[in-house]
């Protein structure tokens, strides 16, 4: 089954109308609507990684170059307006090792050849300006994006709708 298809029976909306409960205890969470969606995967979904960096992408690169497997990539990029953390060949590497999709609490760039990736990517906004290459950052650590706590290893859902975050799979 395609990744597509999957996500069609897993609207976000649905999910938060069939998991009140879930939702009104946390273990269910929606992330602020403050992301821009890029990317020809408008909907996908999986288990999460997290990396904390500020205007520098090496380490975005590095975790990119491993197999993705169905993961999304949470990068907390300090909300800077200031470069972009992901780009072009970033998204075509995201795409060639199986990464689902890529969310980014900063801004990425080469948005048409983003746009062309099968993967899904939100992010803030697009910004011409490539990043430091210092290799300062932390990976695997729960990270504060969009008015949620987001911990590796739990579930996000992202569709048109919004981006959920979950304790754990969801299965409806």
């Amino acid at each position: 089954m395609r990744l597509e298809q999957y996500m069609a029976s897993y609207a976000t909306a649905e999910v938060c109308d069939t998991n009140a409960a879930i939702l009104a205890n946390g273990d269910l969470r929606i992330l602020q609507p403050v992301f821009q969606i890029y990317g020809q995967c408008r909907a996908f979904s999986g288990p999460i990684v997290t990396l904390k960096v500020f205007e520098d992408n090496v380490l975005v690169r590095e975790l990119l170059e491993t197999k993705g497997e169905g993961r999304v990539l949470v990068i907390d990029g300090g909300g800077s307006m200031r470069c972009a953390l992901v780009g072009g060949n970033l998204g075509q590497l995201a795409q060639n090792m199986g990464w689902a999709g890529i969310v980014v609490n900063g801004c990425i760039r080469d948005v048409d050849e983003i746009n062309s990736c099968g993967i899904g990517v939100r992010a803030l906004a697009s910004h011409p300006q490539k990043s430091n290459k210092k290799g300062i950052g932390e990976k695997h650590i729960p990270i504060y994006v969009a008015g949620s706590l987001i911990q590796e290893g739990e579930w996000l859902y992202a569709d048109s709708d919004g981006i959920l975050i979950s304790k754990m799979e969801l299965s409806i």
